[in-house]
């Protein structure tokens, strides 16, 4: 007995769509790894920027007296006047959830001067 045309159309096609979907599920894969390297990259650059950032022209302090901390904030400019906490954002970013707490504190005057003797 000869199989149909039709059956054979069909097995060709379902063999092809199996092929297409482990193609696919590899892309994927892929494709999420690439996601985390460029996030893993933009993060380093961004790190790696910030300690530059003080030396721009578009600094407004004198960067001799920037030092950087880089976590949870980016670092600390001393004036003669003021200590003012900085943090550097660039595009859309935001200040992350401790960051803005830390803003918030500076805020309500709940930063402090201790001093700690050793020996």
């Amino acid at each position: 007995m000869d199989v149909p045309i039709v059956w054979w159309i069909v097995v060709g096609l379902l063999v092809s769509l199996a092929l297409s979907l482990l193609a696919a599920g590899h892309l994927y894969k892929n494709l999420k790894e690439l996601r985390f390297r460029k996030r893993s990259q933009s993060s380093r650059y961004g790190n790696l920027t910030e300690q530059f950032l003080p030396l721009a022209d578009s600094f407004p302090w004198n960067p001799l007296n920037f030092r950087f901390l880089g976590s949870p904030i980016d670092g600390v400019q001393f004036e003669d006047d003021r200590i003012i906490l900085v943090e550097f954002k660039a595009a859309n970013s935001q200040l992350s959830p401790l960051q803005r707490h830390i803003r918030e504190l500076v805020d309500n005057g709940k930063v402090g001067f201790e001093v700690i003797r050793v020996g």
